[in-house]
């Protein structure tokens, strides 16, 4: 923590928590775009798009996110995406996040989106990337919002495909900054991909994938080892294995964590048995996310204001530290990570000072 976020946090009033959680600056590095569909919006592409729905209202699709598992969620999620057909859907969906994500007060969002979800419906990619594009620079020009692209590949499907996938978005990867790996964990280890992330990695793009949230700790060791990512999406299984974990603190790796997407696939319980405390206290990096937000009950504030009603443990020191580590695991340049590390102490300071506190 650097000199001007030295505040008494220690006996920060937890009353004013919540109003701290919300204002704080943060990067949501975990975000899939079609997971941001809402169903009122899924309604209004398919009256656009003449799509026929197996739902009779916006109350019954949101009724049937009764999710008992990762595969449960996906095929209702590749229903929702069966509505994205032209560009300007892409871009409706995309806009709706990013008004969301500075509402709570995102400064920065790597955003993931699955090509092959749509080209395997016969969408061009160029339909997909160039309405999220747009979005993209909107945000950036109208909200300030700092925003890039991260393109993922669907883990059920086979390598070749990623291959083809990565072959056809060659032609605009000005327009994407690095690529991820995500769908079904189970029975698909990072290692079916070592071909296609070698080759991404010669290409200079960043590199990211999910592993250990319901993959084995195994999974993260081999994203990391074969992979060679530079961050880890979820991770969370991570606390079954003390000497991975201990390889996470010392070189630090950060996770993306996303509690509620955690809680509606019953990773967990109760978030009030969440390893996020545990993953802090072993020194591993922790960001929270928003994962699929609409699909699973809340954007990013929602994330942390659950977590944290959930885990009263966690006070105003640790919101800082998930706040900073999430601007300081983001992928643009040490100069911007400084501006916004020192509106993080902004905002920290006058929320200190409202709630009576004094710098020391």
């Amino acid at each position: 923590m650097t000199a001007a976020l030295l505040v008494d946090l220690q006996h920060f009033p937890r009353e004013h928590l919540p109003a701290l959680l919300c204002a704080l600056p943060k990067a949501e590095l975990h975000i899939h775009i079609e997971g941001s569909l809402e169903p009122e919006l899924i309604f209004e592409l398919a009256q656009r798009n003449g799509v026929a729905l197996p739902y009779a209202s916006v109350e019954a699709l949101r009724a049937a996110y009764a999710f008992t598992d990762l595969q449960s969620f996906l095929d209702i999620y590749y229903a929702g995406a069966s509505v994205l057909l032209h560009e300007a859907d892409f871009f409706d969906m995309a806009w709706a996040y990013f008004q969301r994500a500075h509402a709570d007060n995102v400064v920065r969002a790597e955003v993931f989106f699955d090509p092959q979800t749509h080209t395997e419906r016969g969408i061009p990619f160029e339909v997909v990337i160039q309405g999220l594009h747009r979005a993209c620079e909107r945000a950036r020009t109208e909200l300030g919002l700092s925003c890039d692209l991260i393109l993922c590949f669907l883990r059920h499907l086979s390598e070749d495909s990623a291959m083809a996938t990565l072959d056809e978005a060659l032609p605009w990867q000005h327009l994407f900054i690095g690529v991820g790996l995500d769908s079904s964990e189970q029975g698909h280890p990072p290692a079916k991909f070592a071909r296609v992330f070698a080759r991404c990695r010669a290409l200079g793009l960043h590199l990211v994938a999910h592993a250990g949230e319901e993959g084995p700790p195994a999974y993260v060791r081999e994203a990391l080892d074969v992979l060679k990512v530079e961050r880890i999406d979820h991770g969370v299984r991570s606390i079954e294995d003390p000497a991975l974990m201990q390889r996470l603190a010392t070189e630090g790796v950060t996770l993306t964590v996303c509690p509620l997407s955690n809680l509606k696939l019953g990773v967990v319980s109760t978030l009030a048995v969440h390893p996020l405390p545990m993953l802090l206290a072993a020194g591993v990096k922790v960001t929270l996310h928003s994962d699929d937000p609409a699909y699973f009950g809340g954007y990013m504030n929602a994330n942390w204001l659950a977590t944290f009603e959930a885990l009263p443990t966690l006070g105003a020191a640790e919101a800082i530290t998930l706040a900073r580590d999430s601007l300081k695991a983001s992928w643009v340049s040490e100069a911007q990570k400084m501006r916004w590390l020192d509106r993080l102490a902004e905002t920290v300071a006058l929320a200190s000072r409202y709630a009576g506190q004094k710098s020391i």
